[in-house]
């Protein structure tokens, strides 16, 4: 079940959601709309390897706002800190950045119960686009978690995102054992 503004809203007033900053503009009818953080990163290597840990460059986005060029996978973040203590935060893009040919997410859109930051964003775009830090980037829409929780994602001892930050965060997959 998706939850509604009036269910977000009860949510937040018991702090059983947490949106840093919160803005009651932001709140839609069943979502929350989040927006891009004046961070970007891309990796240092072209060739990335899933073993190894692989090393980001980090930049802000300038006042006249920055270039995304296709064939480059960007990492962004969103500009609010996040929690979820019982229900399932998903994030989506919003429409008018899909028409503008932007991807925020390759595959990373759940977050857990639990998850306690801001989101990184795996930017993508179809053609040369101009974005700008503040911008409307996504929304989170929350399910609500059926049964108990055994297993928090912040109490997780093997959670690999968990130090809170306001900058883009590269893949921890070389700290998988496989």
């Amino acid at each position: 079940m998706i939850l509604s503004d009036t269910k977000i809203l009860a949510a937040i007033e018991k702090g059983e959601i947490v949106i840093e900053p919160y803005r009651p503009e932001c709140l839609g009818t069943n979502s929350y709309d989040v927006h891009l953080g004046k961070y970007l990163a891309t990796y240092k290597d072209r060739v990335l390897d899933a073993r190894k840990h692989n090393e980001i460059a980090l930049f802000e986005i300038p006042e006249d706002g920055f270039l995304l060029e296709p064939g480059i996978l960007y990492l962004g973040v969103t500009e609010e800190y996040t929690e979820t203590h019982n229900s399932v935060p998903f994030l989506e893009g919003k429409s008018s950045v899909g028409r503008l040919g932007i991807d925020i997410h390759a595959t990373a859109g759940k977050g857990d119960v639990g998850f306690c930051n801001s989101w990184t964003l795996e930017i993508s775009c179809t053609q040369p686009v101009r974005i700008y830090a503040g911008m409307p980037i996504g929304q989170l829409i929350y399910f609500l978690v059926d049964g108990k929780i055994e297993k928090y994602y912040n109490k997780k001892g093997d959670a690999k995102y968990t130090q809170r930050t306001d900058k883009p965060v590269e893949s921890m997959m070389w700290k998988n054992s496989f």
